[in-house]
């Protein structure tokens, strides 16, 4: 008998999505896609404006990750002008940055992904949001979420100029400086993240890890992939999100790479498939062999647990305290568990708050000496940095007048693509069986299997206008569509 299911709100991703299953004969999952039906196009209305613009525009794709791509842009803004900008303007791009890291990584704890733990998978969809946290937390550690997200939201505005789309970095660096009043404001909301950060960790370890059914799910085979892992490292092998070198391992964590900016292309390409609007990147080196993981699979993951499989280390000590006891607790180097990229993102929420404080207590970084005036002739630029979904990657042409000529971006989420289909596939794979009615709850841990990855369909597919709901729909081993779920 056909059953008809709904799922209301929209689930907990930005952007717009849809993901079809079909069924075999004897009823139980064939294949499942996660189609993505916004068009791309953000890198076409771009070509012709003025080069220095573009940390402007492009944060404009998204008002979730704005200062991903604003960072992005302004290092390969630098690069097209060969200019080197400042110490101090480069401390301030990333203490703004890790400010935006530490907001940006509880944003998706508390309000996307976390109330799948905090609440429980199998709790009532209308109780699987951030009011469902509180209740859990309490409301006196609501308001620390809160205050959280205004601390650090304060910072960027600070240093940024603007809350949501920043202003101040620029070709050779940023477009003002701090004062000391400023730098003493910043340093008090940055102790406060740290103290925060580590209270997450805890409720993480009493909540998550305390129950044994939330370890057994993230340690399953359901919600397991052994594929290539990418992200950024400084000069010693540990995480960092402004700067350093892309660093790939290989399913069994050996390092196969290591590449600058102006290198991207010869790791990197990406493949298409016909049913969406989202590539698929892929190690050229490897090749592409499909949705499939392992070392003879080109597909590879960035995402905050890629970043730790990929780093010997954190660069701060209470972050490298929780790296240590992450790969102690889940059985050592590196981890294949998609669900446990939750823990990985409140390290790194740690680690920026850390390095938030480290910046700001740096007294230097006051100096007016923010701006390198570009001089030289303007050619091609890549700029690459670690967004919270993955790394982000910008790379502009232009004329000799600094008109913007092509523009290619490598998000994120478009790097997750192929291991997010996988993902789906296998965990719908383990809970959609022939004869058993599919329950909100199993639907919902399907979710939990992309949700884990934070993906931004807005950043990856750069639609306009991009109004499309989220579908489900369930087809019989003859492709006849026996069910459907919407989210208008």
């Amino acid at each position: 008998m056909k059953q008809k299911i709904s799922i209301d709100p929209i689930t907990r991703l930005e952007g717009h999505a849809r993901v079809d299953l079909f069924l075999n004969e004897d009823g139980d999952l064939a294949n499942a896609y996660l189609i993505i039906p916004e068009l791309r196009g953000f890198e076409k209305f771009c070509e012709g404006r003025p080069v220095e613009e573009m940390p402007r525009i492009t944060q404009r794709i998204c008002g979730v990750c704005p200062i991903a791509h604003h960072m992005a842009a302004a290092k390969a803004g630098d690069a097209v002008y060969h200019v080197e900008p400042p110490p101090t303007a480069i401390k301030l791009r990333e203490l703004m940055y890790s400010a935006f890291f530490v907001a940006d990584h509880a944003t998706h704890f508390y309000i996307l992904g976390g109330p799948d733990f905090v609440v429980g998978p199998d709790a009532p969809k209308a109780e699987r949001n951030i009011l469902g946290v509180v209740r859990k937390v309490g409301k006196e550690f609501g308001a620390k979420v809160m205050q959280l997200l205004k601390d650090n939201h304060e910072i960027a505005a600070i240093i940024g100029g603007r809350y949501i789309h920043s202003v101040s970095a620029i070709v050779g660096g940023v477009s003002k400086p701090i004062s000391e009043p400023d730098r003493l404001d910043i340093l008090k909301r940055a102790l406060r993240s740290v103290e925060f950060a580590k209270e997450s960790l805890q409720l993480f370890d009493d909540i998550v890890l305390g129950n044994p059914s939330y370890v057994d799910m993230i340690t399953s085979d359901a919600f397991a992939h052994q594929t290539y892992y990418m992200g950024l490292v400084d000069e010693n092998n540990n995480v960092n999100f402004y700067d350093g070198k892309v660093r790939v391992v290989s399913p069994a964590g050996v390092e196969v790479v290591k590449y600058g900016p102006e290198e991207y292309l010869d790791v990197i390409a990406e493949h298409i498939e016909p049913w969406t609007y989202l590539k698929f990147p892929y190690l050229k080196d490897i090749g592409w062999k499909g949705f499939t993981d392992g070392e003879q699979s080109g597909v590879y993951r960035a995402s905050p647990l890629s970043r730790l499989n990929v780093a010997d280390g954190m660069a701060t000590p209470e972050a490298q305290a929780m790296y240590e006891k992450f790969f102690d607790t889940l059985g050592g180097k590196p981890v294949h568990s998609t669900l446990a990229t939750h823990w990985a993102r409140l390290i790194e929420m740690l680690y920026a708050a850390e390095r938030s404080v480290e910046l700001a207590s740096d007294e230097s970084i006051t100096d007016p000496n923010v701006h390198t005036i570009p001089t030289e002739i303007p050619t091609e630029g890549i700029g690459i940095v670690e967004a919270p979904r993955g790394t982000l990657t910008h790379h502009y042409q232009t004329d000799e007048r600094g008109l913007v000529q092509s523009v290619n971006l490598i998000v994120g989420t478009t790097n997750n693509y192929a291991a997010i289909d996988m993902s789906i596939v296998k965990a719908a794979r383990e809970l959609i069986k022939a004869g058993q009615s599919i329950t909100d709850a199993a639907l919902n841990k399907i979710e939990m299997a992309f949700r884990a990855y934070d993906p931004c369909m807005g950043c990856a597919t750069h639609a306009q206008p991009g109004e499309t709901p989220l579908k489900i729909k369930l087809f019989d081993h003859k492709h006849t569509l026996i069910d459907e779920v919407r989210r208008d």
